[in-house]
């Protein structure tokens, strides 16, 4: 299967965005200040674990499509110079005149 140009590049964004978003979404959780992240003692709380658990799934998924989305890129750039827009190879003109 190939990805088309905007596809590939797009998934790769969307990779990138989860890296960014993920981690800064984890760094103001670890440094939650409003007593929703940490009890009193500085114990982590259940809506600690629960966001910490979505934070690394989301990080995983959006690393695994970042993933997809680069290796669509490099076949894109690798494809041979004789390859149709569509990625199948070109086929041989059959209007050369046949032998009776």
């Amino acid at each position: 299967m190939k990805l088309s140009r905007p596809v590939s590049w797009f998934l790769l964004a969307f990779g990138v965005w989860s890296w960014f978003i993920w981690i800064t979404f984890v760094k103001n959780l670890w440094n939650d200040g409003s007593g929703l992240a940490f009890d009193d003692a500085g114990d982590p709380t259940a809506y600690f674990w629960v966001h910490l658990v979505l934070a690394v799934t989301s990080f995983l998924l959006g690393t695994a499509i970042g993933v997809i989305g680069f290796r669509g890129v490099r076949a894109l750039r690798r494809r041979p110079a004789d390859d149709t827009p569509d990625g199948t190879p070109e086929q041989p003109s059959s209007s050369s005149p046949s032998a009776s």
